[in-house]
């Protein structure tokens, strides 16, 4: 009997656990990346002996492939992708792959934004517990590469629309949506509806003793819900509105509801500030009811949650000027929430690779927030036309060196420096980790 072939196209962290899962269940396994590979990735190529290429695709070796897994940032678009569906090869995500191997549980978060925080969350919640979880998807290690061996009672996965295009029977135990909001529209054909989808899709396979979580006060959210005739159990989440189901803050104290119990506990003293980290703990706390986990270790854990790198992180104060990295925010809903956490006038650093952005939604709180505004990409049309007129010093400038140096200058004492670009990082950086941590050393160089 002939080995069944697999073909993994990208070499990035995903790549590398899906190859390592092909080799473990069996698989001839090809690695195709259209760049040049990292010297990490060529060295684990190495290691495995896996056959492999760099910057280029052999169409006639992929098109060999039983089923192909993708990186999940190349477009489903592209020539190479047309092609290789039109020859009736699947292609499918990392997550799908790994899902396709394990009997674990898990639970899943996908949103615009406070997905990473939500996740983590979760995570460290469930480790708080003493329920061992595995973490993967956007963050942690690859989930592919996890489920070899021993694995954990859980698998909590941050999901992006990206990955959610390429399930095919990927199923949560538990999903949360944290909300929907324009993002990543260019890969969408600047289709929300299609973006919205990808999202809701997170749910579609679950059944009555699955559970989804979600944002009540988003309205795309709520409507996506009522409309979508979705089987699992729904546990919506309120900082507005009390809920007969789901859960809600009541004066000083956080409500649940679920089909099993009701608990209830004093609100919740986060480190973390803004309604939108608020939100974030009712989603993490709701998981920890469903899994049982008492009441005392949920509030414990996510007073002590600390937030996530890049995203509205402290750097220093200097000068007794505030320094803020929250490279994380991608897109303008991000920004949205960044902008209204800052308590002081604050310099803001906004710029890069533009997804389809509308800034109208930031104009009030730059109004009222912001002193002055540094560009920091290759074309910063849009950002000018918006904002030219509200404040009175914009700067532009590609270095991040440069446009550190700048705010150093315009921040007064008791201000605040803001990193939060509204932007993919792609025209200046290799990511938004990339731009973050850029940013954090220019700052300690100043």
């Amino acid at each position: 009997m002939t080995q069944k072939i697999l073909v993994v196209l990208g070499s990035g962290e995903s790549g590398c656990g899906a190859a390592l899962l092909g080799i473990n269940k069996g698989y001839t396994v090809f690695v195709s990346d259209g760049k040049q590979m990292s010297v990490k990735a060529q060295t684990f190529m190495a290691e495995h002996g896996i056959d492999h290429e760099q910057g280029t695709h052999t169409m006639s070796k992929i098109l060999q492939a039983d089923v192909v897994v993708k990186s999940p940032g190349i477009p489903d678009h592209i020539a190479l992708i047309k092609e290789i569906v039109a020859a009736g090869i699947p292609v499918i995500s990392e997550i799908e792959w790994g899902f396709r191997f394990t009997q674990k549980p898990i639970i899943a978060i996908t949103g615009s934004n406070g997905k990473t925080t939500t996740t983590a969350m979760i995570h460290k919640l469930l480790c708080d517990a003493g329920i061992s979880a595995g973490l993967g998807g956007n963050i942690g290690k690859s989930f592919a590469a996890q489920v070899m061996g021993e694995e954990p009672d859980y698998y909590v996965l941050e999901i992006s629309s990206f990955q959610l295009d390429g399930m095919v029977e990927f199923k949560p135990h538990i999903a949360v949506i944290t909300n929907i909001t324009p993002d990543h529209l260019d890969r969408y054909n600047y289709n929300f509806e299609a973006y919205v989808a990808s999202k809701m899709s997170i749910s579609t396979r679950q059944n009555a003793s699955d559970q989804l979580i979600y944002d009540a006060d988003d309205p795309v959210l709520s409507h996506e819900v009522s409309k979508n005739n979705l089987n699992a159990e729904l546990l919506p989440y309120s900082a507005e509105s009390t809920l007969k189901h789901g859960a809600y803050i009541d004066h000083k104290t956080l409500v649940i509801h679920t089909n099993k119990q009701t608990l209830t506990m004093p609100t919740l003293h986060l480190e973390l500030a803004g309604i939108h980290n608020a939100k974030n703990a009712m989603a993490a706390a709701t998981v920890g009811t469903l899994l049982n986990i008492r009441k005392e270790t949920i509030r414990q854990s996510l007073e002590h949650f600390q937030g996530v790198e890049h995203r509205l992180e402290h750097v220093l104060k200097i000068n007794n000027v505030t320094y803020i990295n929250d490279s994380k925010a991608t897109n303008v809903n991000a920004t949205y929430y960044a902008l209204e956490s800052m308590s002081a006038p604050t310099v803001w650093i906004v710029g890069g690779q533009d997804k389809g952005n509308d800034y109208t939604a930031l104009l009030p709180l730059v109004n009222e927030k912001v002193k002055a505004i540094i560009c920091l990409g290759l074309d910063n049309e849009k950002i000018i036309q918006a904002f030219g007129n509200v404040v009175d010093m914009l700067v532009e400038t590609t270095r991040i060196e440069d446009a550190v140096k700048i705010a150093y200058r315009l921040a007064e004492r008791g201000e605040q420096v803001l990193l939060s670009p509204a932007c993919a990082s792609f025209d200046l950086f290799q990511d938004y980790e990339d731009r973050g941590r850029q940013f954090k050393q220019a700052v300690r160089n100043l």
